[in-house]
């Protein structure tokens, strides 16, 4: 009888801690199930400049929301599907841009609000967008000659 006492305790402890592992897996990873609290904006972008699903979403520099897809549309323009939470509206004027954290640092996607009174609704598209600046080929063009001073160029 004794034995049985003791492995059902152990089992217990054991499914306690597998719960408690679960719980901590979910809440410190911020994982959310069905979108809960989000709804969705589209962007399109001439060019993604390399951001990935998951990229943080930026408005002034707190974190509205994460990229939920990118994907290349019919006119090999690179859409972007962002997850925003609810309690944060974006005007329709508003303006998406994908930025770097740093020289070389993770992109992720800046939204500068607009002025308008109306706002985009879930599904909705924000017009307005500034592709990601291709740090490589600047300096590349620097280093072979190919960007112009425009004082030089004046004279």
């Amino acid at each position: 009888m004794k034995k049985i006492n003791l492995e059902l305790a152990v089992g217990f402890f054991v499914l306690i801690g597998i719960l408690c592992f679960g719980y901590l897996s979910i809440n410190l990873g911020r994982l959310e199930f069905f979108g809960e609290g989000r709804y969705i904006v589209h962007a399109e972008f001439v060019r993604a400049g390399g951001i990935k699903p998951g990229a943080v979403i930026e408005i002034a520099g707190v974190e509205v929301g994460k990229v939920k897809s990118v994907i290349l549309d019919k006119n090999y323009q690179a859409t972007i599907s962002l997850l925003i939470r609810k309690d944060v509206k974006i005007q329709e004027d508003a303006i998406a841009s994908i930025r770097t954290k740093g020289l070389i640092g993770e992109k992720y996607v800046e939204i500068t609000p607009g002025g308008s009174d109306k706002l985009i609704s879930n599904g909705g598209k924000i017009t307005e967008t500034e592709s990601a600046i291709d740090i490589e080929g600047l300096i590349s063009r620097y280093i072979f000659g190919k960007v112009e001073d425009k004082d030089k160029k004046n004279k």
